[in-house]
């Protein structure tokens, strides 16, 4: 084993590359190491290994790393011989500064005075090599070590979790399980403590296990950890990441304490699981109990929770309460308020927030691209893009998703393929499964359904529902039945429990006149127990918000909507107006197709809309679906006839209708 460790260290020593930085680093300690010496002089014992101890512990408890490595190199200046409370400190230092040379120095020095199997030596040496990249080391050295104790086992487990490797942590404390089950009681009581729980619970929330979270759950439980608030925040976020937001709810609840990170946790996770009605209660609770403050992290959970449902007028309060607080200099903040008006349909205020920010990070550049891109203004996304790379930060993975979605809701082929070819020789952003979706959409709306399709076979990743369905979505567009039903296929194989597919596939058939087929479809899905998703339509008033389904006759006030559409469609067939009656792709008479398009959700939350507005203000809609072809010829001809700006945000774009047109250029 000795010698195993000496080249390995010996190995990592010599293959790590020298980088400016460490060079600098070095160069100081080496400059400032007589300095020491002659500084700790004055103070303390110069020949007294305890008084080194002192010094480089108090440097490394107070973050002045580089000085406890050069205390630590002064020491051994002296030749002074350190002792097994030395060198975890040191090795600390090294663990915090990302220094792997040093740190492998320090092990070889450990090494060779006897130290290489002490246990906190041990300890420190795997928590150093986690933190340098080299978790296979670190798991050598642990596999190691004669007699663990708990901060051996936090270490290598927080190491798993740092290097992006959550399965390995869980399945290591199974290990540590396995291992203990033969212990007394009281021992395995003292063994797990709540900062290795926190651990676990934590590579629980990345792996999404949800087994595995209840099994730590119930040993939170046993072994009283509940009252911990650092276990129950990880514990909450856990069950959240595995999709149970009731129980996350629930730990939530029976937490005795909670701190700013328990209220923003919980606020978090209902936002990003699209529950944001459920945010803004919490939100509200939080501001109510008064003993915690909320901070920016608050603020920005509660902005996503307004960006996912569309509640324009609650984010511009929360926007003024930033002003009032002054952290409109937060680039977190920041970013949220761009995406918060960008999802609202208001990307002008979007863009002044934008334009605000001192500082900006790719996060907020990205931010400022998606959302000109899915409002289809793909020539200013194109323009923020470009001024980003001039202002020198480095477009990301998701950057590149949201510039090939913006030519794609453009059709901005030439700029799509171009970026596509060189996001990665440019910038080395590997294409991944999101930028080939985004490809296939472009190529497919713009009627290059074969080159689409031959991009399919040749991707380098496995392709998924997702791209399936932008072919199949673009075979719809174009009629194309063949390619239609290959994509179809798949998606029954990958996505079986989904009837979408089975409705775009039976609308192919229907343009084809194929009715026979489309028959075939709704048995299947019938026979299946496959139902279509129902659509709705959202619209927010005097902070209020409506829902509307097709057909809708539970709204207090359907009665006057009716009334009032049959008036407005007198006005549109005046204006000349004709159902597009592919919309309704059944085997029915043209009549019946033209009742059914009349009371589509979108029409109901347009006209309730107009009906309880200020004449002149714009009018805001949210459709959970795609919207469809008539809907979309309608609501054009009725913003020109009331003479109103009406914004549509349905599942895939904005869209905003004025003067009888629409911002897409229908092409959507």
């Amino acid at each position: 084993m000795e010698t195993t460790t000496l080249t390995m260290t010996r190995l990592v020593f010599r293959t790590t590359p020298s980088t400016a930085r460490r060079k600098r680093a070095y160069s100081t300690w080496q400059t400032n190491t007589a300095n020491l010496t002659s500084m700790f002089g004055k103070y303390v014992d110069k020949t007294s290994v305890s008084s080194w101890n002192t010094v480089i512990a108090d440097l490394a408890r107070s973050g002045d790393f580089m000085e406890a490595l050069s205390a630590f190199s002064s020491m051994r200046k002296l030749s002074l011989h350190p002792n097994r409370s030395t060198f975890p400190c040191a090795i600390k230092a090294c663990a915090a500064l990302s220094d792997l040379r040093a740190g492998v120095q320090i092990h070889q020095q450990a090494f060779a005075f006897g130290f290489g199997h002490d246990l906190f030596v041990s300890a420190a040496l795997v928590d150093m090599y986690s933190k340098c990249g080299f978790p296979d080391l670190a798991r050598y050295l642990f596999d190691e070590i004669p007699s663990r104790n708990v901060v051996s086992w936090t270490s290598m487990i927080a190491g798993y979790i740092r290097n992006d490797r959550a399965q390995e942590a869980v399945c290591l404390f199974k290990e540590l399980l396995a291992e203990d089950s033969g212990s007394a009681e009281s021992e395995y009581e003292a063994f797990v403590d709540s900062m290795l729980v926190g651990c676990v619970l934590s590579a629980c929330s990345r792996v999404g296990w949800r087994s595995a979270t209840e099994g730590v759950h119930g040993l939170v439980v046993k072994r009283g950890f509940e009252g911990c608030v650092g276990v129950g925040n990880t514990l909450m976020d856990a069950y959240a990441k595995c999709g149970e937001m009731g129980v996350a709810r629930k730990v939530f609840d029976g937490m005795h304490e909670s701190d700013v990170c328990s209220w923003n946790s919980i606020i978090s996770q209902y936002a990003q699981n699209g529950l944001s009605a459920e945010a803004f209660c919490v939100f509200a609770d939080m501001v109510k109990s008064g003993n915690v403050k909320y901070n920016e992290v608050t603020l920005s959970a509660v902005l996503l929770a307004c960006a996912n449902s569309g509640a324009l007028q609650l984010g511009k309060c929360i926007h003024d309460q930033v002003i009032k607080m002054d952290m409109e200099d937060s680039v977190v903040v920041g970013t949220s308020i761009v995406d918060m008006y960008c999802k609202c349909g208001r990307v002008e205020m979007a863009r002044k927030a934008f334009d605000r920010m001192n500082m900006k990070n790719v996060k907020s550049w990205t931010a400022m691209v998606a959302g000109y891109g899915m409002h289809g203004r793909a020539k200013e996304a194109m323009e923020v893009f470009y001024e980003m790379i001039r202002s020198g930060d480095k477009p990301n993975y998701i950057t590149f998703v949201s510039v090939l979605a913006a030519c794609s809701h453009a059709g901005l082929l030439k700029e799509g393929r171009h970026w596509f070819n060189r996001m990665k020789s440019e910038f080395n952003v590997e294409p991944g499964i999101e930028h080939y979706s985004c490809m296939v959409d472009l190529l497919g709306r713009a009627g290059y359904l074969n080159e689409a399709y031959r991009l399919i076979l040749e991707m380098k990743v496995k392709p998924d529902f997702i791209i399936w369905g932008s072919l199949l979505g673009a075979c719809r567009i174009h009629k194309n039945v063949e390619l239609g039903e290959i994509s179809a296929k798949k998606l029954f194989q990958l996505d079986p429990s989904s009837c979408g597919y089975y409705v775009l596939l039976s609308n192919i058939y229907a343009d084809a006149g194929r009715w026979d087929e489309v028959e075939r479809m709704r048995i299947l899905m019938k026979s299946r127990g496959l139902l279509k998703t129902p659509g709705y339509s959202i619209v927010e008033l005097k902070g209020r918000v409506h829902v509307f389904l097709v057909g809708d006759k539970e709204h207090p006030q359907h009665e006057k909507i009716y009334e009032y559409l049959d008036k407005l469609n007198v006005k549109l067939q005046a204006l000349g107006y004709m159902p597009n009656l592919t919309s309704v792709l059944h085997d029915v008479d043209e009549e019946e197709k033209g009742m059914v398009l009349r009371v589509h959700s979108e029409k109901l939350a347009v006209c309730f809309g107009i009906m309880n507005s200020v004449p002149g203000s714009v009018i805001h809609i949210i459709k959970n679906l795609r919207i469809c072809g008539d809907c979309h010829i309608a609501i054009k001809f009725i913003s020109k006839a009331v003479n109103r700006e009406i914004v549509v945000r349905d599942s895939k774009r904005f869209h905003h209708f004025k003067d009888g047109m629409c911002s897409c250029g229908d092409y959507w």
